[in-house]
């Protein structure tokens, strides 16, 4: 079992939902943890050491990557010269590599100071974590993280502004050494998409577009409950919404099954 947080906001985190993480650790005891980005709400030094506690104290091999909160906004000497000093003093690499017993996951770091809401991936980055993905053993469930997602439906108001530039691209190379799926955040909305179908990729397998609401912020999308993601060891992806009558992360109905 994979728990996919993002978006905890450090800063706007709601305490009730921090202490629900860490009862469905204690009870459903994951693999690992995955934070696709949005750690902090303004890059503060506080704000990250909070972060940096609350994973510790979950006692779970976690990997994180960065969001585009997670870079200074006001700052502006450091958003352009040192925009990931901060992160990287507590979480260390931008883009790291876990692998499990069940998942192999490769983190992306999607976010620039010029492309401070879409995000972007490099052709460096494309071909490092082609290279990467093509290494990992087949039997495991091949995971990318990053913080924008890959793509949102017409009716939504971010749109195609925030799927990353060279997105497509990335698909197009990913997808071909065997990738299961994509996990993001940043909308702040769960939904799991069909990428294959989307883009009609030239592959036989499904590529999922993973997206987790969040976990721990008030920050809510049009008053959605906080929640996160579940990815079983056969690929299925559960939700869990909070609720707050039990103060409990409770799994919502609707199973989606690959």
């Amino acid at each position: 079992m994979l728990l996919h947080l993002s978006d905890l906001h450090f800063g706007t985190e709601k305490p009730e939902c921090l202490t629900a993480i860490e009862d469905f650790c204690r009870q459903h005891r994951p693999e690992v943890i995955v934070v696709s980005g949005d750690l902090t709400q303004r890059a503060r030094f506080i704000q990250f050491y909070n972060c940096k506690q609350f994973l510790e104290s979950l006692n779970v091999p976690y990997l994180v990557v960065p969001g585009n909160h997670d870079i200074p906004l006001y700052h502006l000497w450091n958003r352009f010269f040192s925009p990931f000093v901060r992160y990287q003093f507590f979480f260390g690499e931008l883009e790291p590599t876990l692998e499990t017993e069940h998942f192999f996951i490769v983190g992306v770091n999607s976010i620039r100071r010029r492309y401070h809401t879409r995000g972007y991936i490099s052709l460096e980055q494309i071909q490092k974590t082609n290279e990467i993905l093509k290494q990992a053993p087949s039997h495991k469930l091949k995971l990318v993280v990053l913080h924008q997602p890959f793509y949102t439906p017409p009716d939504q108001p971010h749109g195609i502004k925030d799927c990353p530039v060279l997105g497509r691209m990335a698909l197009d190379n990913w997808s071909k050494s065997g990738l299961f799926g994509v996990l993001h955040g940043h909308l702040h909305k769960t939904a799991v998409y069909d990428l294959t179908q989307i883009y009609q990729l030239r592959v036989d397998e499904s590529v999922y577009d993973i997206h987790a609401g969040t976990a721990t912020s008030y920050r809510l999308y049009k008053n959605l409950p906080n929640s996160f993601n579940v990815i079983l060891n056969d690929g299925r992806v559960e939700h869990y919404w909070f609720d707050p009558a039990s103060k409990a992360f409770v799994l919502k109905t609707d199973l989606y099954e690959k």
